[in-house]
């Protein structure tokens, strides 16, 4: 059958993301660091994705394409869902008992200064983070001049990523949350200091992760007394995803928080 449905343009598309994220049908993916349409039968053709994407990629046209199929779609937004859940269990267990099989980079620690307030009960995916006392001193390089005095590392825990850290974990408490692109503190030399300091980091690139930030992290906003939340993007349009997903984020944990957003230049200046 003829029907309207979207075209992406691939020289146009930057990988933001905003488009997937605005899509309720599911019917855009990434694929090579590029927005695609799935499949036909996703596409309702209503053009949720249109006023989503900043440079003008998504288009409608009319061609011939299977019909819009709800039962299909219903069928893939639960299948995706399952996989999130699944994924994000996976990385729940492995927090849980670090000692199992698995990447041992995925277990919960604190590296920063004790919560604020009281460690929630035991059980709670971050039950496993550690205490190492307070800011984690910058190591001593043997054979370069002023190494002892480089200022220290200001990350409060690990894992810093958005897709591995825990829901849950006592470092979160009683702090702001800062959601940063991967390219901030390479672009900024004073990030430790400026930004990161007494807050929690979790970083990420909404052009090169799979899948939403949203679920994960309005239930790391929901599930602990997270005091403000901040995001560091960059200037570049695909950095927008990042901040549209915490906004987002804020909106479902139902709190009201102060946010923030700052967008560096690439040579690392404040813009906004």
């Amino acid at each position: 059958m003829i029907r309207r449905v979207i075209e992406i343009d691939e020289e146009r598309c930057t990988g933001c993301r905003l488009c997937v994220d605005a899509c309720h049908e599911g019917a855009i993916g990434m694929v090579d660091g590029k927005a695609r349409l799935l499949r036909d039968d996703y596409c309702d053709g209503l053009g949720d994705c249109l006023p989503a994407c900043p440079t003008g990629a998504i288009t409608f046209i009319e061609r011939e394409a299977d019909a819009y199929d709800e039962a299909a779609v219903i069928e893939h937004l639960a299948a995706r869902q399952a996989a999130a859940l699944q994924a994000e269990d996976a990385v729940d267990d492995a927090v849980e008992r670090p000692a199992a099989a698995g990447c041992p980079g995925t277990q919960a620690r604190q590296l920063g200064d004790a919560p604020a307030t009281p460690a929630p009960a035991a059980g709670c995916p971050g039950a496993q983070a550690r205490d190492l006392g307070g800011d984690v001193e910058a190591p001593a390089v043997v054979g370069v001049p002023g190494a002892d005095e480089l200022p220290p590392s200001r990350l409060m825990q690990w894992p810093a990523q958005i897709k591995l850290v825990p829901v849950q974990a006592p470092y979160y408490e009683g702090r702001g949350l800062l959601v940063a692109a991967d390219c901030t503190a390479f672009a900024c030399a004073s990030f430790h200091e400026r930004f990161m300091r007494g807050k929690v980091t979790v970083i990420g690139c909404p052009k090169l992760d799979e899948g939403s930030y949203v679920d994960k992290l309005a239930a790391i906003i929901a599930g602990n007394l997270i005091t403000s939340v901040t995001v560091a993007r960059m200037e570049v349009p695909c950095c927008g995803g990042l901040e549209r997903a915490a906004a987002q984020a804020l909106a479902q944990s139902g709190k009201n928080l102060p946010f923030e957003v700052v967008t560096f230049s690439v040579g690392g200046d404040v813009v906004a």
